[in-house]
This record gives C-alpha cells, sequence and structure tokens, in this order.
C-alpha cells in the first residue's frame, strides 16, 4: 500500500460515512470516519519515507496503530496542528473531537445522530474540519 492508495481509501472511507449517516446509520458512519482520518494521518507518514531510502524502525513500528494521537506525532504533523489549534477555536474543537476516536467503535452501537453530526462535521468541515487540514500535508 502506497501513500496514494491511503488518500483513495481516506476519501472512499468519507463517502461511505456520508451514504450510512443519511440513512441514519450513526454507529457505521462514526466508524469509518475514524478510519478517513486514521487513512489521512498514514499517508502523511508515508510521505516521510523515500525511495531506495532505508526506514526507521521506530518510526516504521509507531506507524502501526490506530490511535490517531499517535498516528499525529509519528506524522510529523503535531506541532503544526498545535500552531493551528492555537489561531484557530473551530479547529481547536474539531481536533478534541476527533482525536478520542477508537477502532473499537465497531463493537459499540448507539450513536446519536449529534453526536456522528458532530464527528462528521469535524473531520470534514471545509477549513476548520481536520481531514481538510491534512489534505495539505498528505
Amino acid at each position: 500500500m502506497n501513500r496514494k492508495d491511503l488518500q483513495t481509501l481516506s476519501d472512499l472511507r468519507v463517502k461511505e460515512a456520508t451514504a450510512l449517516f443519511d440513512q441514519g446509520l450513526f454507529d457505521g458512519a462514526y466508524y469509518l470516519l475514524g478510519y478517513a482520518m486514521e487513512c489521512a494521518l498514514k499517508s502523511c507518514i508515508a510521505r516521510q519515507f523515500r525511495k531506495y531510502d532505508f526506514p526507521d524502525k521506530k518510526l516504521v513500528l509507531d506507524s502501526y496503530t490506530h490511535e490517531l494521537e499517535k498516528l499525529l506525532s509519528v506524522s510529523g504533523l503535531k506541532e503544526k496542528l498545535e500552531t493551528e489549534l492555537k489561531n484557530n477555536p473551530a479547529m481547536e474543537f474539531n481536533w478534541g473531537v476527533v482525536k478520542d476516536w477508537s477502532e473499537k467503535a465497531r463493537y459499540h452501537y448507539g450513536k446519536g445522530k449529534i453526536e456522528s453530526l458532530d464527528f462528521y462535521n469535524a473531520v470534514t468541515e471545509e477549513g476548520t474540519g481536520i481531514l481538510s487540514w491534512l489534505k495539505n500535508w498528505w
């Protein structure tokens, strides 16, 4: 899997989540939006690797996680995001919503429309959505 594949998967997961959300399937939409974020962050990580370079073992091992905050750190974008959050309260709110996503959501149900919509917006909003911001760096 390469960087372009991860970008394609991220966009596809957003489309799938939108379709689920429109059908009132909020748990699935929430779950897939988290994976859209994970793929976007992993695309940012993949950008660090250069052809024929031997990658840093710790960087590679740390990349094999679903934890969005860890992936942000590995991506090298943590400081850039923190700076952005200081200047953009709406984006700060959105990161607060997004960062706690877990792949364990696949075992949960009962997400309401409001919670799922907040997560959807936190990921996708133009200008303040976390995925929108990440696309500048992937």
